[in-house]
């Protein structure tokens, strides 16, 4: 790690008045210098609480622009605005509307990995982290729209045991793992657990021990006794994994699950980004005013 560039970050930190949050899959030099890190629930929750007049948001753009949404008297920050989610680009709000006027009274509920406007358009929000708990309060007699990741909209209602509409999205980095991956990794490391992320395929999800949000993976690794535990999902967590369980083995399912886009924070533009004052996030104050409603109804249950 380069310690000019961290003091320099240190620095500029205090200066600007500014906290970090770190998403678990970006670099681990990224997750190092950061205030919080964590998956997109704890996030979205640590922004809300945070006494800072500056934010900056490594991971992708959605996550940025939900710490906007829910702190529109700070200025947040994004060290690289072309940061983006694949997923979160596969709906947009216009075509949610559609889906909408197929399905009057229907509950339209998305994923936290979708774009502000989509967020405008919804009445709950969730994360892979909370979904059981946010779609266990919706009354079984609703129609439910499910937006944007099918997987994990299908991980969700097959636990509730109903029936969800889903939007045909889904994770490309999620998307490239195999049963054979699992199975290849378990005949190396015969009886560790394999835990895999809710955004994996039905059948990835069937074949794994553990179907967990990083969060929940963070969690699972701290309390199982397991002494080695093989990781689905993107491979940034990985450095979170071994710094809080240096006892313990953590080995990628595949080393193929990266996501370009959680790479693209860097401490050089993390840097620039202090120093500079950039780049801004902002939602226009219309649709930022109808998102908060989902996402706050999503973060006023426990």
């Amino acid at each position: 790690m380069n310690t000019q560039i961290v003091s320099d970050i240190e620095r500029l930190k205090k200066e600007r008045n500014a906290v970090i949050l770190a998403h678990n899959y970006t670099r681990g030099e990224v997750q190092d210098v950061a205030d919080y890190t964590g998956d997109s629930l704890e996030l979205a929750r640590r922004a809300t609480m945070v006494d800072a007049d500056v934010i900056v948001f490594c991971g992708v753009y959605f996550m940025a622009e939900t710490a906007a949404i829910l702190n529109p008297d700070k200025t947040v920050l994004i060290p690289d605005p072309s940061a983006g989610c694949p997923m979160a680009d596969m709906i947009t709000g216009g075509q949610l509307r559609e889906l909408k006027a197929k399905h009057p009274g229907a509950i339209a509920v998305c994923y936290v990995n979708s774009t502000a406007e989509v967020k405008a358009e919804c009445d709950l929000c969730v994360t892979s982290g909370n979904a059981d708990r946010v779609m266990a309060t919706i009354p079984r007699d609703r129609e439910i729209l499910f937006v944007p990741d099918q997987h994990l909209g299908s991980h969700i209602s097959g636990r509730e045991g109903r029936s969800y509409v889903l939007w045909p999205g889904y994770c490309p980095t999620h998307a490239r793992l195999t049963v054979k991956m699992l199975e290849d990794a378990r005949a190396a490391h015969p009886g560790a657990p394999v835990m895999v992320h809710p955004e994996c395929p039905k059948y990835v999800r069937d074949a794994a021990d553990e179907r967990l949000s990083t969060g929940g993976m963070c969690r699972f690794a701290r309390e199982s006794p397991a002494r080695t535990i093989l990781v689905g999902t993107e491979v940034g967590i990985l450095h979170r994994l071994r710094k809080e369980n240096p006892g313990k083995t953590f080995v990628p399912v595949s080393d193929t699950l990266v996501c370009p886009n959680m790479k693209k924070t860097t401490l050089e533009n993390l840097r620039e980004a202090l120093l500079e004052m950039k780049t801004r996030v902002t939602v226009p104050e219309d649709v930022a005013n109808r998102a908060r409603r989902a996402i706050e109804a999503m973060l006023a249950i426990p």
